[in-house]
């Protein structure tokens, strides 16, 4: 990429599965003078008077320039298009559950925040999903006879890991927790972050977006802070909607608390963006922006979503948490208003014509 004295905001959207882009070429920051767009199959190019900017697409996303369709100016946005575009991007999808991690094998439990090490080399022999959390009732509507299961909690043995839609269940080792107590809260001696909870005398909850679970033999890994937790967030509401047809999702704390409404849309985007330094100053906490460039593209989920942290959202949550197509994911309450500020960080720097739909505003997530 390449840029002289002008700054042009760019941004594409690309849907795999349509194999369709929205690109939108913002005005430049000097407004008023005339500009040049040039589309090839994997370079845009924007010329004015004063200067140059050139966008490299990366080598997985290719457009096709005689597609082009649907051209028209929005003000406050710039000039929006429509055309073919082709992507190579990977669809799989990557477990949360490190995916070379295998029974048998010796792990190490990180603090995700700190690095500080929460179990240390702790052997899996079994690592299992747990059911729904509704596998009672159905059990009880499958069964002719009183349910077998009932007042039966799925306990992990030492040597298992269970894992829930936001959570890993473990068995604790009384040489690691000194008499625990239920209901107690699990803090890193380190950073005092929230890490899960105990739920019994043996069984702790470890959240998904606190923990990393690593080969013993690996080191830790260091990403940023907001880039895993979309990315555990993106990847349970995409493994939810692929397993349960469920679309809508509260966010919650421990105890209940609705921060969050999230409705997933779609789970394919590839999103292209330039960033103006003024975006990185206005979110400096967001640490992996200051990585991003013009040629880096990366796989999202698009949602919407809801605030619920005023008085007069009571109602709305309301009747989402009383829909039963309506799934609830838990989470530490700092982490609910971390994601809270990453889905304004990322509804902010969006063309101003895409942040709202209806009455929930837009954002993305990435994988």
């Amino acid at each position: 990429m390449e840029a002289s004295a002008v700054e042009t905001r760019v941004f594409v959207e690309v849907r795999r599965r349509l194999q369709s882009a929205l690109l939108i070429v913002g005005e430049p920051k000097e407004g008023g003078m005339p500009m040049d767009v040039s589309i090839m199959p994997s370079l845009l190019q924007m010329k004015t008077p004063t200067g140059c900017t050139e966008v490299q697409l990366p080598a997985e996303v290719r457009l096709v320039p005689s597609s082009c369709r649907g051209l028209q100016y929005v003000a406050g946005d710039g000039l929006h298009l429509r055309l073919q575009a082709h992507t190579e991007f990977s669809t799989k999808l990557i477990s949360i559950f490190n995916q070379s991690l295998q029974a048998q094998e010796c792990c190490t439990f990180y603090c995700q925040s700190c690095g500080e090490v929460i179990i240390r080399d702790r052997k899996l022999l079994r690592i299992l999903p747990l059911p729904s959390e509704n596998w009672g009732a159905l059990v009880g509507e499958w069964c002719c006879h009183p349910d077998p299961f009932a007042n039966k909690p799925l306990h992990p043995r030492e040597n298992d890991c269970f894992i829930g839609d936001s959570f890993f269940l473990v068995n604790i080792r009384n040489d690691l927790w000194q008499e625990p107590k239920a209901n107690t809260k699990v803090i890193c001696k380190r950073c005092k972050v929230m890490l899960g909870e105990i739920m019994s005398s043996e069984t702790t909850k470890f959240y998904m977006t606190e923990i990393i679970i690593q080969p013993s033999e690996r080191s830790f890994p260091i990403i940023p802070r907001s880039q895993f937790v979309q990315s555990v967030i993106a990847q349970c509401l995409v493994e939810l909607s692929s397993a349960r047809s469920t679309f809508r999702f509260t966010i919650q704390d421990q105890d209940s608390k609705v921060y969050i409404l999230l409705w997933l849309l779609n789970s394919d985007s590839v999103v292209i963006e330039s960033l103006s330094s003024d975006h990185i100053k206005k979110f400096p906490l967001l640490e992996d922006t200051l990585k991003a460039g013009f040629s880096s593209a990366w796989n999202a989920v698009k949602v919407l979503y809801q605030p619920c942290l005023r008085s007069g959202d009571e109602k709305l949550a309301s009747s989402w948490e009383s829909d039963i197509s309506v799934h609830s994911l838990t989470l530490p309450a700092a982490t609910c208003l971390e994601l809270l500020l990453i889905l304004s960080r990322s509804n902010a720097i969006l063309p101003p014509s895409l942040r709202q739909m209806n009455s929930f505003q837009v954002a993305f997530l990435k994988m």
